[in-house]
């Protein structure tokens, strides 16, 4: 296809799918997409592991790495250690009340605390530069940042390894602040979106961001995402100034995709009115499937969340604990289950595998295009 994006990163189709998983970070880029693994979670010794694991089964194809070094967070600038002590009784109570509404034991979540402590390592200069280190030295054709302007490390390690570096953004005023600071592809991500997001909805973010570009003659390739799940959204997408896609949600459901088996069948039974945008997972705006535990930090009389990345230290440990124990059949734990999708959830229906997953929106989109072309005529 002819899209700058193609052309830049080399790939067939302009389609980026996120994932944490790296099956399906492989199995789209050998489908003709591009695969961004999201390591913001990783250790460095565990982001070596995965990204070495790729290489060696992606058979030469391009692939990214995506992570999370936002501008302003609770403890920037601050030693590490110095976070988990900031934790309030409050909320460390409310999480173990909510599980034990639902029979889920919240004995050891203390400890889980102190281990997830490593997420909130990796979003301080210095650990996010350890990821960095570690994920240049692999043959990445992308590195990603999702929350504000990348830091300077990485815009420079881009610009040294010539790897384009991508930004997510939630308004147009962010996406003028990204093409300021050197970035190479934006991420225009509207609300729809799961995980983190803004409150502009994708079929009006993308034009305005695309005319905002086009009035200062900036050529900064656009990836549209937020609630996309099929090719002609895609293709409404390229047709509002969109040069391709960036999707995270609909990978969710395939069959390569990590996502605990209780949550898949939620989400494709799920519509789109089935999700909720809260503070409560990590202390931003992000998009999550509803679940009584995502009702509960939005009741009245909950404790407000905690600014990034507490909140995910009260949060990450309950919600992994749950997901174990819905696995192996708890009733509580399987209705309590939920993780991060978008709107375009309503139209995940079938469980289908990564690669007929980019196939099916490759057959959609020349579907789009060529309906609308009819509306030409001769």
């Amino acid at each position: 296809m002819q899209s700058p994006i193609s052309t830049l990163l080399g790939i067939e189709f302009p389609l980026l799918a996120f994932s944490h998983c790296r099956d399906v970070v492989v199995a789209v880029s050998k489908a003709g997409g591009m695969g961004v693994f999201g390591a913001a979670a990783l250790s460095p010794e565990r982001l070596e592991e995965e990204l070495a694991w790729i290489d060696a089964h992606i058979a030469g194809r391009p692939y990214g790495v995506d992570l999370i070094v936002p501008n302003s967070f609770s403890g920037k600038g601050e030693a590490p250690a110095a976070t988990a002590p900031q934790v309030p009784e409050t909320h460390r109570q409310f999480a173990a009340q909510i599980l034990g509404q639902f029979d889920v034991d919240a004995a050891g979540l203390d400890h889980a605390m102190s281990e997830r402590q490593s997420f909130g390592d990796n979003m301080h200069d210095e650990g996010a530069a350890r990821l960095l280190e570690v994920a240049f030295r692999h043959p990445i054709r992308l590195i990603a940042n999702a929350l504000g302007v990348p830091p300077q490390l990485m815009l420079d390690l881009g610009k040294t390894h010539d790897v384009p570096v991508a930004a997510l953004v939630g308004t147009r005023d962010h996406a003028l602040a990204q093409v300021r600071a050197g970035v190479d592809i934006l991420v225009v991500a509207g609300g729809e979106a799961g995980g983190h997001c803004g409150e502009v909805a994708t079929m009006v973010l993308v034009p305005e961001v695309a005319a905002a570009l086009d009035a200062i003659g900036d050529t900064t390739p656009i990836l549209a995402a937020g609630g996309i799940a099929t090719g002609r959204q895609m293709a409404a997408a390229m047709a509002m100034g969109a040069h391709g896609a960036w999707c995270g949600s609909v990978w969710l459901t395939t069959a390569e995709a990590e996502t605990n088996p209780v949550v898949k069948e939620k989400m494709l039974a799920a519509s789109a009115r089935d999700t909720v945008r809260s503070k409560s997972r990590t202390g931003k705006p992000s998009r999550q499937l509803r679940s009584p535990w995502t009702d509960a930090w939005e009741a009245e009389g909950a404790p407000r969340p905690l600014p990034m990345p507490l909140q995910s230290l009260v949060s990450e440990p309950a919600l992994r604990k749950v997901d174990k124990l819905s696995e192996g059949g708890h009733e509580g734990a399987k209705a309590l289950a939920t993780y991060w999708v978008g709107q375009g959830v309503g139209l995940m229906n079938e469980a289908m595998s990564a690669g007929q997953v980019v196939q099916a929106f490759k057959e959609d989109w020349i579907a789009a295009c060529e309906r609308l072309n009819g509306f030409l005529g001769e």
